[in-house]
C-alpha cells in the first residue's frame, strides 16, 4: 500500500463563510485551503479568522490536508493570522506573494519566534513577475530546514494582473513561467499545484486545463468550487491502461532474464530502466486513489 500524498484537488474554502467550512468535511478534496486572504472582504478578516482556527482545531475533516493561507505579515491583518494558524496546528500554512528567499527567511524567524510546531509545513504562493525572476533561488530556500518549504501554488490571476498577460484556453503567455517554476520545483523536490479555473460553469474548460497541468507535470491544481473536484480528481490520476502498461514495465524488468538490459521491447515499444520510477509512480498514485476511495 502507498503512502504517497495525493495533492490532485486543493480546493479554496473562503475563512468567512462557515457554511463553507463545514460542507468541506464532506467533499472529495485532496487538500483544503482554508482561506483568510483573497476569498475574505477587509471586513470580514478577524470572523474569518476565527472561523478557520476554530475550524481545524475541531477537527473533522478526515484525512484531508488542511492548509491556512494567511495574509501577508506587511498587511494590518498578518501578524494575527500567522499566530492565530500556528495555534490551530493546520497541516501547512500558505504564505501569499513570495517573490525573493528573503520572504521564506522571514517568514521562517516569525514561526521560530512563535514556537510554531515542526509539523506545520509552509507553502509558497507564486504570483509576482518577481517570483518568476527568482524562482530558482526561492525552491533552493528548501535546504534550509528553517523555511519549512514544501510546495509552490501558482498564482495565474495575479501573475495576468502584473504582466497584462491574456488568461486564454490552452495559456501560451503563461507555459513558459508554468515550466520554468515546474522546473525549479522538480529539481528541489517540491510540490508544485496549477493555479486556479475561473469560470465555475465552465467544467468542460475546466477538465480540460486540469489535462494540461498533468501533461505539463504538475501534481495537481488549486481549485475554486466543488464542482471542479471531478475533473481534477479524474484528470491528475493515471488512466487504466497507463496502469496496464506501469505493471508489464515493472514485471518485465524484475525478471532474472531482464536484469542485465538495459531496455526491453514490450507490445511493440521500447522501454529503458529509466521508465521504471515513472511506471512505479503510477502503480503508486493507483493505490493511494483507491486507499482513499475517490
Amino acid at each position: 500500500m502507498s503512502d504517497l500524498r495525493l495533492r490532485r484537488s486543493v480546493l479554496y474554502m473562503p475563512g468567512s463563510n462557515q457554511r463553507a467550512l463545514d460542507k468541506a468535511k464532506t467533499l472529495a478534496a485532496d487538500s483544503l485551503i482554508l482561506d483568510l486572504e483573497d476569498a475574505v472582504a477587509p471586513d470580514a478578516k478577524d470572523v474569518a479568522r476565527e472561523q478557520v482556527c476554530a475550524a481545524v482545531k475541531a477537527g473533522g475533516y478526515g484525512e484531508r490536508e488542511i492548509i491556512i493561507r494567511v495574509n501577508a505579515p506587511q498587511t494590518p491583518w498578518g501578524e494575527a493570522d500567522l499566530k492565530a494558524a500556528i495555534q490551530a496546528r493546520p497541516d501547512a500554512i500558505l504564505m501569499p506573494k513570495v517573490s525573493s528567499p528573503a520572504v521564506l527567511e522571514s517568514i521562517a524567524n516569525h514561526l521560530e519566534a512563535l514556537d510554531a510546531p515542526e509539523s506545520i509545513a509552509v507553502w509558497a504562493m507564486i504570483e509576482t513577475p518577481a517570483a518568476i525572476l527568482n524562482i530558482q533561488d526561492i525552491a533552493k530556500a528548501q535546504r534550509d530546514r528553517r523555511t519549512r518549504l514544501t510546495c509552490f501554488v501558482l498564482g495565474t490571476n495575479d501573475l495576468a494582473k502584473d504582466t497584462w498577460a491574456q488568461l486564454v484556453p490552452g495559456r501560451v503567455p503563461m507555459l513558459p513561467w508554468m515550466m520554468f517554476t515546474l522546473a525549479a520545483a522538480r529539481a528541489e523536490g517540491l510540490t508544485i499545484l496549477d493555479g486556479v479555473w475561473n469560470d465555475i460553469e465552465d467544467v468542460a474548460g475546466c477538465r480540460a486545463e486540469c489535462q494540461q497541468a498533468r501533461d505539463l507535470g504538475f501534481d495537481g491544481k488549486t481549485l475554486i468550487h466543488p464542482n471542479q473536484l471531478e475533473p481534477a480528481n479524474t484528470c491528475f490520476a493515471p488512466s487504466d491502461e497507463e496502469v496496464r502498461r506501469a505493471r508489464l514495465v515493472i514485471e518485465a524488468f524484475d525478471r532474472a532474464e531482464n536484469a542485465k538490459r538495459g531496455a526491453i521491447k514490450i507490445e511493440g515499444r521500447m522501454y529503458e530502466r529509466q521508465h521504471i520510477g515513472m511506471a512505479r509512480r503510477a502503480v503508486n498514485w493507483r493505490e493511494a486513489i483507491a486507499a482513499k476511495g475517490y
